[in-house]
């Protein structure tokens, strides 16, 4: 979705009614916007999901890409309550945390000197050698809260095996008690640039960008931008332990 003077992309969404989190861009700065609907035809923004936060602190922050933590119930995804607040996962080159009572005013999680904690950043050699960037909505489960997330690899100094620039899906898991506490982050990508159609596009540097999350009929797909030029989907199944991967 875009328009001549701006512009929205990344859209992740989850809840009843459905929330979205969505990159809005104005051509000048970028932020993480918040929107609502029931049917998903009409739509209620909202604005930058940190307007207002800890006294305007964050009214000029510059950031994109969120997840809203979610629990499976039943073959739905509904936003999870952890300690009686809703948690986001939001940033890219540092990965960080928000808390909000309503889905939609949401604040950061400061650490002692008053500034955003950050929870993930590039690991040299690695498939997200050049940063991290937030994914689909995180799932919480009985192991802990599962973050997918897009690692870009570097340049130089990056993952062998994987182009200069490509971005592989990561995996992170939080406590399901406390999102802020990292347990554990493979050190392989678990989705990466493979098939043609997400090595050859627009980005030639190739991209499995995930971004949606689905539950159904025992199937999880997930939704991937592939060389910024298709979208593909990633199914697997819980019942026979297969996947597969194609163009949508």
């Amino acid at each position: 979705m875009a328009g001549g003077s701006g512009g929205s992309a990344d859209c992740r969404e989850r809840g009843r009614p459905l929330v979205l989190t969505y990159t809005q861009w104005n051509r000048k700065t970028y932020t993480v916007g918040i929107a609502t609907s029931r049917d998903l035809l009409h739509w209620t923004k909202y604005g930058p999901a940190f307007a207002g936060a800890a006294g305007g602190k964050y009214d000029h922050l510059a950031y994109k890409s969120a997840g809203i933590v979610t629990g499976l119930a039943g073959d739905r995804l509904i936003a999870a309550r952890i300690g009686g607040r809703f948690w986001m996962y939001w940033g890219e080159i540092r990965i960080r945390l928000a808390t909000s009572p309503d889905l939609i005013h949401w604040t950061p999680v400061e650490d002692s000197r008053g500034r955003p904690v950050v929870l993930l950043t590039a690991r040299p050699g690695l498939f997200d050698s050049a940063f991290p960037e937030v994914g689909p909505p995180p799932l919480l489960t009985a192991r802990g809260i599962l973050l997918l997330y897009n690692g870009k690899n570097a340049e130089s100094g990056g993952a062998p095996g994987i182009g200069s620039g490509a971005y592989s899906g990561g995996q992170a898991l939080f406590s399901g008690n406390d999102p802020s506490r990292l347990l554990r982050r493979a050190s392989q990508p678990y989705i990466r640039p493979e098939l043609g159609f997400e090595r050859s596009g627009q980005y030639a540097a190739g991209t499995t960008f995930t971004e949606g999350l689905v539950y159904f009929q025992g199937r999880w797909l997930l939704y991937y931008g592939a060389a910024d030029s298709y979208v593909g989907v990633a199914v697997c199944d819980q019942r026979g332990g297969k996947s597969e991967r194609t163009i949508r």
